[in-house]
């Protein structure tokens, strides 16, 4: 199957440091936005108690759940220590100034630590 990318937006209309919320029947994804303009796309849900993550803090490569405090990194997708677990990530890039998120590509693994 052939890779298929939707544009999400234009990369300026996430806020350095933010993140928008793209909604899907299979749950939502959330596309976060560094301080140096990297982006990265997780679910939308901590892996403690669901908490929303794109209402998080996102600080560095990570972002910090706005219910409970769990830090989870936006490269690797897991928790970081002394927390444990990981969300899935999905494929994200840049072109021309726009955000495209692959929406055929199965959520992938969490990167090894």
């Amino acid at each position: 199957m052939e890779e298929q990318w939707i544009v999400i937006g234009r990369l300026s209309d996430i806020p350095p440091r933010g993140a928008r919320v793209v909604r899907r029947a299979e749950g939502n994804i959330a596309i976060f936005r560094t301080a140096g303009d990297e982006v990265f796309a997780l679910d939308d849900r901590c892996p403690h108690r669901g908490g929303p993550l794109s209402q998080g803090i996102v600080h560095g490569t990570s972002v910090t759940c706005p219910l409970h405090d769990w830090r989870i990194d936006l490269i690797s997708g897991r928790a970081i220590a002394p927390d444990e677990g990981c969300v899935a990530r999905y494929p994200v890039r840049i072109r021309d100034g726009m955000v495209e998120l692959c929406v055929t590509a199965s959520a992938l693994a969490p990167e090894a630590a």
